[in-house]
This record gives C-alpha cells, structure tokens and sequence, in this order.
C-alpha cells in the first residue's frame, strides 16, 4: 500500500501482496550504521577514526555535550535510546588499561555528569553503562575506547525492538544535544 499524497485514500502497489494493518515507521538513517559508514578502515589514528574527526567539528556538528581537559561528552550517532552517549577520552587508545590515572579519573567524572545532565534534561529513571572492549566483545569502533551512558525509563522497552527490529526515538540529535549541554553541571 501507498498513501496518495493528495488524498488520504491508500493506493494499492502491484507486487506488494495483501495490505495488512500495520503502520510502517522508516529509518532510513539506520542504513548508513548497517552498511559500516564513519567506520574507521583500521586501528591507527589516521585510520579514519570518527571519534578523534570529531573533535576537529564545532560542538553542534559534532553532537558534543561538553568538553574537558583528556575527556569529551557526546551523543551516540546510533543511539539505542533518547539521549544515549558516551565519555570520549581524547587520546587514541583502545583498552582500558591504557588510560592514565587522571584520564581514567575524567572518565568516570564525565560518566558522572552525563548521568546527572540526563536527569535534568530527561528525567531518567536509571542507566545502561559499560564499554565494549574489543570487536568481540560488540565494540562497533574497537580502536577508541569509549563509556556509554545509556538513560532508561519505566516501560521504555516495547514490541518495536523485540518485534520490528526498530527503535523510536522521540528528539532529533541536535535538539537532544542543545537540551544535554544547557543541563551539564559545572
């Protein structure tokens, strides 16, 4: 089915089979995750990292939050839900362990903030946070270690995950980090 774009009349497309009462919601954005795109082709610097091209972005272009001295704040591209972001360290590094003292310090300080910048923005109810350590262990970008800070709310999971392989989101990225920004604690 199609709708006419002059009518609201259903239009019936030959091929498509027997029209069915479901809605259809199109991500079209996703495409660009599923297909690989702004993945890094290896694990150096220069190996077309999306988090070390961000910083060269002004903070809007960038989706960054906020700034410190080792570490940055910024919204996931890919978002598994409103509001999902993560604490950037600076430094090209993969593993954990490679951080130094004060940027493992920063990092959790930032994990901090994103979790009280997400509560007065959103009213979160409680979070997902962790990191990906490595391919195999589901890290989309393995060669940049990066917190993600997740925000969740009371029946926030429903049938469109599980079902329709699909999340909605209820903000455009840009309106999400404006609203994170003017709520990150000093």
């Amino acid at each position: 089915m199609l709708h006419n774009m002059t009518t609201s009349e259903p239009e019936h497309q030959i091929g498509v089979g027997v029209p069915d009462a479901f809605q259809r919601l199109w991500t079209p954005h996703r495409m660009a995750y599923i297909q690989g795109e702004n993945k890094p082709t290896g694990p150096g610097v220069d190996d077309g990292c999306p988090f070390c091209a961000i910083l060269a972005k002004s903070d809007e272009d960038g989706l960054i939050i906020a700034r410190g001295e080792q570490v940055y704040a910024v919204l996931n591209l890919y978002p598994y839900t409103g509001g999902h972001a993560m604490a950037v360290p600076y430094r090209h590094v993969a593993d954990y362990t490679e951080l130094d003292r004060s940027e493992t310090l920063e990092l959790a300080d930032f994990t901090q903030r994103l979790m009280t910048a997400l509560r007065a923005a959103s009213g979160a109810h409680g979070f997902n946070i962790g990191m990906n350590q490595g391919t195999v262990a589901g890290a989309g970008i393995a060669a940049h270690l990066h917190q993600h800070v997740v925000p969740r709310w009371g029946g926030d999971t429903n049938f469109m995950p599980v079902v329709g392989h699909t999340k909605v989101l209820p903000q455009l990225l840009a309106d999400t980090r404006a609203m994170l920004a003017a709520a990150w604690p000093v």
